[in-house]
């Protein structure tokens, strides 16, 4: 069964474009690897600029198994260069019975 995960990206200043690239890249690279569902994954911003992608991991083991995999990992390497992770609990968004988001396309 899959596993649904929200990530949350606040990119530094002056990377919003290379984040914008890798995560054009990021759900792809994971299906292709088999560790992501086909499902298409919705990336969208809020309104302070923090980005978040919701997408679907094949299984709880699929997550385990993207922490070993070199690719994932080379990938997560940029991923840091670029943005700092957030937990959707400090968005504005979150705070109301309704979250909305702006999408990116």
């Amino acid at each position: 069964m899959g596993q649904f995960v929200i990530a949350v990206f606040k990119p530094k200043s002056g990377k919003e474009e290379i984040l914008d690239l890798i995560l054009r890249e990021h759900v792809p690279t994971l299906q292709k690897l088999g560790l992501a569902t086909d499902k298409p994954a919705y990336i969208m911003k809020s309104k302070n600029g923090t980005i978040v992608e919701v997408f679907e991991w094949v299984s709880p083991e699929a997550i385990e198994k993207a922490h070993s995999h070199l690719v994932v990992l080379e990938m997560w390497k940029e991923f840091e260069v670029c943005c700092d992770y957030e937990m959707l609990n400090n968005l504005d968004e979150s705070k109301g019975l309704f979250a909305e988001f702006e999408p990116i396309e």
